[in-house]
């Protein structure tokens, strides 16, 4: 049997690749990559430049690990609906396999394959999340809304395999490919060709990078996740979102080695794996209930007046609010691609809440820049701190920038990171400098206005703005 094994930019690993490692046992296979212009036209390629470079490494990597097993990668370029149809009728294979993926677009993408593929059978595993769609339900067959009660179905319901190893060896490509294909055979492009410099803060991609960065957590900060990964001066996280976005690392691969690492830290391991499954939730409501990409979850939400505030919006996209925490978290965005969850909480609430700002562009300017920029993850995350969300946050709790800061970075390292001007002021001032004496701010070489901003609205005026005119919206 020839099988064709589609890799499409979320399952970029060897080992725990069950289509890959399915089709290796039962004869030919054939690894597939496609250069498609969705994502790889330059101008759609410069819109999310972070996870790019991610994507492109991991690729590569891919590449030299399928080399290593004796294949070879085949890229070709063009549309997926189309190209992937052709290849497997150039090459006369028995199907072609993948990965499932839950977005719309990845739906209807799969719907045209498989009408395209005709006679040629389309199988689509699951691996994307510990669960498969639908398997988690309500007494009534309904969706879950709400995180515990999923969170314990999960528990009851769920059996999770341990991962599979990679295949020890794959049969070579055909020695001679048909002129289709190789009419169609490309290379996957590099950073400069997509009008993309290589950003050398970024975490590295690949299978390799992503184990040896699951390894490092679990040697270090794993066993006081509980305590540590809130904060934003300690690196107490995993780090593993962009390995789980992109299937460097599979979920079931990331969950049994955890469990295992911190089998005698129970209250480590419970906060880790609530985590993993509010991934879980997060994809299940993307399935079920796909319009959250484009309107709030809770339909009363649809028509509350966001503010059309560009200065205010400006600032807090460039991370010139005058409230560091907010700023700091702004700018690790633009440079790492990367900002700690309850830097991503305080910076979405400071936005929708103290700027009434529509949750919508806080959430595609993440998308835009996050390495880790997950559709699923990124919609529940603002839609939750907006208060529209599933389970979210009650929407009269407005988080204090100030507060927030001064319990989860004490001694002010994270924002004397990014925030370097601000370098100089004592952690008592740090996430307050405008209440800072004259003399302070002086011996700190801080200018309010000049070298840092004021803030852009007073904390109780934003948070009393925001709350009558959410109550005032809701009652009518």
């Amino acid at each position: 049997m020839r099988t064709l094994v589609w890799f499409r930019g979320k399952d970029l690993r060897v080992a725990d690749h069950t289509p890959l490692i399915d089709a290796a046992k039962a004869g030919e296979v054939v690894p597939l990559f496609v250069v498609d212009p969705y994502f790889f036209a330059p101008a759609r390629a410069r819109e999310l430049p972070h996870r790019m470079q991610f994507l492109l490494a991991s690729i590569e990597a891919l590449g030299e690990s399928i080399e290593a097993l004796g294949s070879r990668l085949l890229v070709v370029s063009g549309k997926s609906v189309e190209i992937v149809p052709r290849v497997a009728r150039a090459l006369k294979v028995d199907r072609v396999v993948a990965h499932r993926w839950s977005e719309p677009f990845g739906v209807e993408r799969d719907r045209r394959v498989t009408l395209a593929l005709g006679e040629v059978p389309f199988v689509l595993y699951e691996g994307e999340t510990l669960a498969a769609p639908g398997e988690i339900l309500t007494g009534a067959g309904q969706p879950f809304s709400v995180f515990t009660p999923f969170a314990r179905a999960f528990a009851k319901t769920v059996t999770i395999d341990r991962p599979k190893r990679a295949p020890r060896s794959l049969p070579p490509l055909p020695r001679v490919l048909p002129a289709e294909v190789r009419a169609l055979e490309d290379r996957v492009p590099s950073l400069r060709a997509l009008g993309l410099e290589h950003n050398p803060r970024l975490v590295p991609g690949g299978e390799r990078a992503a184990r040896e960065r699951l390894s490092r957590f679990l040697r270090g900060p794993a066993s006081r996740y509980h305590e540590l990964r809130d904060r934003l001066d300690l690196r107490g996280t995993s780090r593993l979102s962009q390995d789980l976005k992109f299937g460097t690392l599979s979920a079931r691969a990331v969950w049994h080695a955890a469990k295992d690492a911190l089998e005698d830290h129970p209250k480590a391991w419970r906060s880790f794996s609530n985590e993993l499954v509010w991934r879980e939730l997060a994809y299940d409501v993307l399935r079920s209930r796909p319009h959250v990409l484009e309107r709030p979850f809770r339909s009363e939400w649809a028509r509350f007046p966001w503010r059309r505030d560009e200065k205010g919006w400006r600032a807090w996209a460039d991370g010139t609010t005058g409230y560091p925490v907010v700023d700091a978290a702004a700018r690790q965005l633009l440079a790492e691609g990367f900002v700690p969850n309850r830097a991503r909480m305080i910076a979405a609430s400071f936005l929708c809440k103290h700027l009434l700002v529509d949750f919508r562009r806080g959430e595609a300017h993440y998308m835009k820049f996050l390495t880790d920029g997950d559709w699923a993850n990124n919609d529940l995350g603002w839609q939750w701190s907006a208060g529209c969300g599933v389970d979210a946050q009650p929407w009269f709790r407005v988080f204090n920038p100030i507060t927030q800061g001064e319990r989860f970075d004490p001694e002010g390292a994270w924002v004397r990171a990014w925030v370097p001007e601000l370098a100089k002021l004592p952690a008592r001032l740090i996430h307050r400098p405008w209440e800072a004496p004259a003399a302070e701010l002086a011996k700190a070489g801080v200018a309010l206005g000049r070298t840092y901003p004021r803030p852009v609205v007073d904390h109780a005026l934003g948070r009393g703005r925001f709350l009558g005119t959410a109550q005032g919206f809701l009652r009518s």
